[in-house]
């Protein structure tokens, strides 16, 4: 897809829908904080600092990544409300994030909404063939912190040939597009639906992103998380250059809307304790990554020569890339580093070191195909 094929931001009605979207949920998130619970923040001058300097998209030099814990069903938006409002109605200095298919796109309502309210669909592994950190939606958020223009279209174990950019129209179908806008600015995340593909827009370029590698809220009585999964090693070692990468560490969202909670359950308890934590930037040309994102490009060279110099879109990996070991044993080394950066924001929290064994995707296999409810460690967990 060549730049000229696309206008430089969605339409002016799209644009309304997701401003509105944005700005109502992050002002209540605000107001919620500063009004209903007692909160507290550290480090949030200067993640201000940051995200304000990204106010001018065409001065921004690379993706934004927050990467956290995760302990509640509300931890996003609530967390952004400690951004001012003006910082809500923007929506391409907004976070995006992932949101699961079969929770939040169900229907064409849900898909809206949620699309509107910059969540990307992604397929869960237990709950679909096409879930996993090789999907569609992976390949348009590496986009998203990358600088468009991209050179061809993606889909899913379907050829794109085959791939249909009309939106179905019944209501029941998660299909949705700017109807203001061409049909060609979508993807496909399992080569049958449609959605809007935001890393079509140059206005979206170098987007911020946040992450929940977890893939669970957990709510564990010492605090601890449970091991990462590797999407956000693709997220960190993938895009063109590397992100700004701020973790975060989170704490007292559980109380507000915890797994354990009685009857009425969908009414949050006001008035407790929030602490959020926003560590330094470990991103960057000159950050922790430096040698995983070194190493990872030549991976992505050798298998180039491999095949006789037929190179891969961005985000779009040859089998060797997804499942060679040198490329699985990074991956799993980029999660684990990204993990210890959240856990060097909880110490400075003042928390005790974690058992190192609760990083080991070994310790949850112990839990059998449970997934929700109570566990034996004491932890309540939520699979969303």
């Amino acid at each position: 897809m060549s730049a000229n094929e696309s206008p430089n931001q969605p339409s002016l009605p799209w644009r309304v829908a997701s401003a509105s979207i944005m700005g109502i949920f992050g002002g209540a998130a605000r107001f919620a904080l500063y009004s209903a619970l007692n909160t507290e923040t550290h480090g949030l001058d200067e993640f201000k600092e940051l995200v304000e300097e990204r106010h001018d998209i065409e001065g921004r030099q690379r993706g934004l990544i927050t990467v956290s814990n995760h302990i509640s069903i509300i931890d996003d938006p609530l967390i952004w409300g400690t951004l001012p409002y003006s910082y809500h109605f923007n929506p391409s200095n907004s976070r995006w994030t992932l949101g699961s298919y079969d929770l939040c796109f169900a229907n064409k309502f849900l898909s809206t909404f949620f699309t509107c309210g910059q969540l990307l669909p992604t397929h869960r592994h237990k709950f679909s063939e096409y879930g996993g950190p090789f999907q569609p939606t992976m390949t348009e958020a590496i986009r998203l912190l990358s600088r468009f223009p991209f050179t061809s279209h993606y889909s899913s174990r379907i050829e794109s040939s085959t791939v249909s950019s009309k939106a179905n129209p019944s209501i029941l179908s998660p299909d949705i597009t700017d109807p203001f806008s061409e049909p060609h600015l979508t993807y496909s995340t399992n080569g049958f639906d449609t959605f809007p593909a935001p890393s079509s827009y140059p206005s979206r370029r170098y987007a911020w992103l946040h992450i929940f590698p977890e893939g669970f809220v957990h709510q564990h009585p010492h605090r601890t998380m449970r091991y990462f999964k590797w999407g956000v090693a693709r997220l960190i070692l993938e895009p063109e250059v590397c992100p700004d990468i701020i973790p975060i560490w989170i704490e007292g969202n559980e109380q507000i809307m915890h797994e354990a909670r009685s009857f009425p359950r969908w009414i949050p308890r006001l008035g407790k304790k929030v602490g959020i934590w926003f560590g330094n930037n470990v991103g960057g040309d000159h950050g922790v990554f430096t040698e995983m994102r070194r190493r990872w490009q030549e991976l992505v060279e050798e298998d180039r020569v491999k095949r006789k110099g037929v190179g891969n879109d961005l985000g779009v990996l040859s089998e060797d890339l997804k499942y060679g070991k040198e490329a699985v044993s990074l991956r799993m080394e980029c999660a684990k580093r990204m993990r210890e950066e959240v856990l060097r924001v909880r110490r400075l929290r003042g928390l005790p070191d974690e058992d190192p064994k609760q990083g080991l995707v070994e310790t949850w296999r112990e839990e059998g195909e449970r997934r929700e409810g109570k566990m034996r460690d004491g932890s309540w967990v939520k699979d969303v």
